[in-house]
C-alpha cells in the first residue's frame, strides 16, 4: 500500500512539474512576443504609426488572443528564426519563405502569400528570352542572399552562368541601379518587385526563375508543444474566410495607379462637383493658419479625393485623412466633420511649417512641410541628414526628394534614427500635390475664380505658395 501511494505521489509530482502549454502561458501572461524585421515586407514606422503586412497580421493575432503584442526587430530572417528557436520569441513574423530547413523546436505556420523569384530588367532595355541569354549580360545580386542561392542552383543546369555579388548592398538598391540603367539584370522576389515598381516604373519582369514558395510565420513548438501552432492555424483559416489576408496583400502589393490616371476626368469632375461645398472652409482655414487655400485643397484631394467619408487602411479618416491622435492633438476631434477635418489638417500643416528650420526659404520650406505631413517630420529629418552626409543641400526640396527613397534601402535606413520608411511615398505625395495645385491655379471653373487667395498670417511671409520653375519644368 505504501509503495502504491509513493508511486501515485511520484506521478502527481511529475505531472505538476510539467509546464503548461505554450498557448496557456501566453494567455496567462497577457503578452505575445513576436520578432520581426524593419523592412517593407514586415514592419516599419509609417506616417501614422507602425505599418507593414507582418505587423498587421501579428497585431490581429494578438487581438484574437486577447493579449498585448510585444514586437521587436532583428536584422535578418535567420536571426528571427533563431529568436524563436531559443525561446525569446513565441513566433517570427519576418517575411520568411518556406523551402528552408528549420530548427527542431520550430514549425512553419500556414502560408499566407505565394512568391517567386524574377529576373528583372529595365523596360527600355533588351529582354532576355532565357537565363542563358541573360548570362551573356550583367547580373548582380546581394551576396549571401536567397537570390545568390538560386543562381547557384541554376548553374548546375547552366555551367556558364556568372554574376556579380554585392556585399555592401541590398536588393532595393540594385533594383534602383537596374532602373537607372547602370545594372542590366538582377533577381527579385515578387514582393520586392511589387514594392519597388511604384518608385521605379521602368522595372519589368523578364523571366520567372523559381517555383512559388509560401511566406509563413515561424512558430515555437519546443518540446513538441503544438498548442500555439494550432491556434495560429485556426487564426489563418478565419483570416482567409473573412478576406483579411486578401485585403492586406492587395493594400501593400497591389497595383498602384500612376499619376496620369489620377489626372484624368475624375479630377476635373470633382473640381466641379465636390470642391464647391468645401471651398469656403478651405479659404477660412487657410486664412486662419496663413496658408494658400489652393495648396490646402490640393492636399485634401490627394488625401481623400475630397470625400469626407474616406477611411484609409491605417485608420486615418476624413477629408484630410487625420488619425484620431492627430485630430485630438489639433483639437479638431470630429474627423467625420469636413470642416473640422480641413481646419485640423491646416493646423497640422502649419505646425509642420513651424517645425521646418526657419532659415529654409520658400518654396522648399513648403514642400518639406508637405512631405512631413505625409511621412512624418522625423523621416524627413532622417532624409535631410542623409542628404548632408552625401554632400547635398539638406535645405533644398529637390535634393531631399532624391534622398527620401533611400529610406527604403537597408544600407541607408539602418543608420537612421527612425529606420525604414516608404520613402517614395512622400515624393509621390508632393509631386501629386504640386500637379493638383497647378490645375487649381489655372482652372477656369467659376468656383475657382469666385474666391480671392488667402492672405498669409503675420510673420509668415512667403508661406503662401508661389509658382516655381521646379513645378513647371523638368527636374
Amino acid at each position: 500500500m505504501k509503495a502504491l501511494l509513493a508511486l501515485v505521489a511520484t506521478l502527481l509530482l511529475a505531472t505538476c512539474s510539467q509546464p503548461p502549454p505554450l498557448l496557456d502561458q501566453i494567455l496567462a501572461s497577457g503578452e505575445l512576443r513576436v520578432v520581426t524585421r524593419n523592412s517593407p515586407d514586415a514592419y516599419y514606422l509609417g506616417s501614422h504609426g507602425p505599418e507593414g503586412p507582418a505587423y498587421e497580421l501579428a497585431s490581429r493575432f494578438a487581438e484574437n488572443l486577447g493579449v498585448a503584442l510585444r514586437l521587436y526587430t532583428v536584422r535578418t530572417r535567420e536571426a528571427a528564426i533563431n529568436e524563436v528557436s531559443v525561446g525569446r520569441a513565441h513566433l517570427a513574423a519576418a517575411g520568411t519563405s518556406t523551402g528552408i530547413e528549420l530548427p527542431d523546436s520550430t514549425h512553419f505556420g500556414p502560408g499566407y502569400q505565394l512568391v517567386r523569384e524574377h529576373l528583372v530588367y529595365r523596360r527600355r532595355g533588351s529582354r532576355p528570352p532565357s537565363i542563358r541569354d541573360a548570362a551573356q549580360g550583367q547580373i548582380e545580386v546581394v551576396a549571401g542572399s536567397a537570390h545568390q542561392r538560386t543562381l547557384e542552383e541554376l548553374r548546375l543546369q547552366y555551367p556558364d552562368l556568372v554574376w556579380i555579388e554585392r556585399a555592401d548592398s541590398d536588393t532595393e538598391e540594385i533594383l534602383n541601379d537596374v532602373s537607372r540603367g547602370t545594372v542590366q539584370y538582377t533577381l527579385a522576389s515578387s514582393t520586392e518587385f511589387a514594392l519597388n515598381r511604384a518608385v521605379h516604373p521602368d522595372l519589368a519582369i523578364a523571366l520567372d526563375l523559381s517555383p512559388q514558395r509560401a511566406i509563413s510565420w515561424v512558430v515555437s513548438t519546443s518540446g513538441h508543444d503544438m498548442s500555439l501552432l494550432a491556434r495560429v492555424n485556426a487564426f489563418f483559416v478565419l483570416s482567409r474566410a473573412d478576406g483579411l489576408i486578401t485585403a492586406l496583400l492587395d493594400r501593400y502589393y497591389g497595383n498602384r495607379d500612376s499619376f496620369d490616371y489620377l489626372l484624368s476626368r475624375n479630377f476635373m469632375e470633382h473640381l466641379q462637383t465636390r470642391l464647391p461645398q468645401y471651398l469656403l472652409w478651405f479659404k477660412e482655414a487657410a486664412l486662419k493658419y496663413g496658408l494658400d487655400w489652393r495648396l490646402l485643397a490640393a492636399m485634401g484631394y490627394q488625401e481623400s479625393k475630397w470625400d469626407s467619408s474616406a477611411v484609409s487602411f491605417t485608420g486615418a479618416r476624413g477629408l484630410m485623412q487625420l488619425t484620431e491622435d492627430t485630430a485630438a492633438m489639433m483639437r479638431y476631434g470630429d474627423r467625420s466633420d469636413p470642416r473640422a477635418s480641413i481646419f485640423g489638417g491646416a493646423k497640422y500643416l502649419a505646425r509642420m511649417l513651424d517645425t521646418v528650420p526657419q532659415r529654409i526659404p520658400e518654396p522648399d520650406r513648403t514642400w518639406i512641410a508637405v512631405a512631413a505631413y505625409n511621412v512624418g517630420f522625423g523621416h524627413v529629418e532622417d532624409a535631410r541628414i542623409l542628404a548632408q552626409q552625401q554632400g547635398r543641400n539638406p535645405d533644398r526640396w529637390d535634393e531631399i526628394r532624391e534622398v527620401l527613397p533611400l529610406l527604403s534601402q537597408e544600407r541607408w535606413y539602418a543608420n537612421t534614427k527612425r529606420g525604414y520608411a516608404r520613402g517614395w511615398e512622400p515624393v509621390r505625395y508632393v509631386d501629386n500635390v504640386q500637379a493638383y495645385l497647378n490645375i487649381l491655379e489655372v482652372a477656369g471653373t467659376g468656383s475657382a475664380r469666385a474666391l480671392p487667395e488667402a492672405t498669409p498670417r503675420p510673420g509668415a511671409a512667403g508661406r503662401a505658395h508661389k509658382k516655381t520653375p521646379e513645378r513647371n519644368g523638368k527636374r
